[in-house]
């Protein structure tokens, strides 16, 4: 419902301008006469494209960056040699007519393919769904989506949670029909959009635009991207930005350690960052602009890789997902094994529960994922030989892992977020890119349009 096309063309467009500077050499360095100074603040995927675009054009540009790397919510962990791990974005979601997928060409990095083809489902007793319950599943998940296809015919907004929970509470807490419900609202949209299903708005948390084909990961990680678009850039790690004092011109970048001058500033903080005003803005955002970033949601989604001694789980699936008797606890499941040959599974938690478990330890972490993975395939598989965990809601540099709508909010919120400060200040990131919100696409498009406006001042 309310698919936008524009942003896609449009995008697509600038994609081919920045094409030659992550490869195509024949055109490389443009040269220009009216040579800007222009301060990039984040490294992650939008504040690269950004400068690597107005860099290619002739700008002087520097990124800062708070971390002590690159990449923003792209992190590609190579704790064990024979496997990079990507904590944050993992896969090109959609790869035809995707423009990462082109990065990925020019670099010829290798890629792996996961299909959600190659799924099981397990009960809450651990076993495979009967074909019984397959046919219960699926008729449920149809009174579902179908209520809330109903709820998006409305005027009023609400949240998902209000629309199903007349449907849900027919059912006994404790019955298989319930459980099935609550599997779906946490595996099928949940664990998309990062957001409680008692905050996602039901008019709009699927106005996002997809992409094509089966998802597809980096054998090499997703660092192989930013890490293209970094090329020949001047970037200063470990500057924390404390102020963007954009009253006058030149527009001053306060951080840490020291201050950047610039003519121009593009602005690539995660939604959570911009929620927590850890930034000051002098003078402050218009009111406009504030509406939008306290409504727009910032959710999580957690990761926990497990590393066996050898596999216990079948060999040719990709996804496993469970039933859970709690909501939200290890419904989904990925395999390394196919696509990598690997003993590795990564277990998701996501939205509330994905917060919640950010106070656990690692060992009450890896203890809760071994009981739901013993619950399905007996007591006796072994304990992991090692295992990763992400925290990302408390992070400092995200403070969440990507944004959703909620009730209340409307893209046209993601519109004003992406807006310019009087030709001073310019925004980018995900959370600014309407049809493609959530998505590592959506930062990269976002930086591309951000940088044509810089370009067409």
């Amino acid at each position: 419902m309310h698919r936008r096309n524009f942003l896609k063309i449009f995008g697509l467009t600038l994609l081919v301008s920045v094409n030659s500077a992550c490869g195509e050499e024949s055109q490389g360095y443009i040269a220009t006469s009216n040579k800007k100074r222009i301060v990039v603040i984040g490294a992650g995927l939008s504040g690269l494209a950004a400068a690597q675009e107005l860099y290619r054009r002739g700008h002087e540009v520097i990124v800062v960056e708070a971390r002590e790397r690159i990449g923003g919510r792209i992190w590609t962990s190579t704790q064990w040699a024979d496997m990079p791990l990507d904590f944050g974005a993992t896969w090109i979601h959609g790869p035809q007519g995707n423009p990462l997928t082109d990065l990925a060409e020019q670099i010829n990095a290798k890629r792996l393919t996961t299909s959600y083809d190659r799924t099981v489902t397990y009960n809450t007793s651990g076993n495979p769904l009967s074909e019984a319950e397959e046919v219960r599943m699926e008729d449920l998940r149809t009174q579902v989506f179908r209520a809330l296809q109903k709820a998006q015919d409305e005027d009023d907004d609400a949240s998902i949670w209000q629309v199903i929970e007349p449907f849900i509470n027919q059912f006994d807490e404790s019955s298989e029909s319930y459980r099935f419900i609550n599997f779906i609202l946490s595996g099928a949209i949940e664990q998309e959009y990062s957001g409680s299903v008692e905050n996602l708005s039901a008019l709009w948390y699927d106005s996002a635009q997809e992409f094509d084909g089966d998802d597809v990961l980096f054998a090499q990680g997703f660092k192989v991207i930013p890490e293209l678009l970094a090329q020949g850039l001047q970037i200063e790690l470990g500057q924390v930005v404390e102020e963007i004092q954009w009253h006058r011109s030149p527009v001053r970048v306060i951080t840490q350690k020291t201050e950047f001058i610039a003519d121009h500033v593009v602005v690539t903080l995660p939604l959570g960052v911009l929620q927590a005003k850890s930034v000051r803005f002098s003078p402050e955002l218009p009111r406009s602009k504030q509406d939008a970033i306290a409504k727009l949601g910032m959710g999580v989604l957690n990761k926990c890789y497990l590393r066996f001694p050898d596999v216990f789980w079948s060999a040719d699936v990709d996804w496993l997902e469970y039933v859970s008797a709690r909501h939200g606890e290890w419904t989904e499941w990925v395999s390394f094994k196919q696509a990598a040959n690997l003993p590795v599974l990564l277990g998701f938690n996501a939205a509330d529960r994905g917060r919640a478990i950010e106070a656990w330890s690692d060992e009450q972490v890896v203890a809760s994922a071994m009981q739901t993975l013993r619950t399905i395939h007996g007591v006796s598989i072994p304990e992991p030989v090692d295992y990763q965990i992400t925290r990302w809601a408390s992070d400092p540099f995200s403070l969440g892992s990507y944004s959703y709508n909620p009730v209340g909010a409307v893209p046209k919120m993601r519109q004003e977020l992406a807006t310019s400060l009087e030709k001073s200040v310019f925004f980018a990131g995900e959370a600014s890119n309407e049809d493609y919100f959530g998505t590592a696409h959506g930062a990269y498009l976002s930086g591309l349009r951000a940088a044509q406006e810089i370009l067409e001042i």
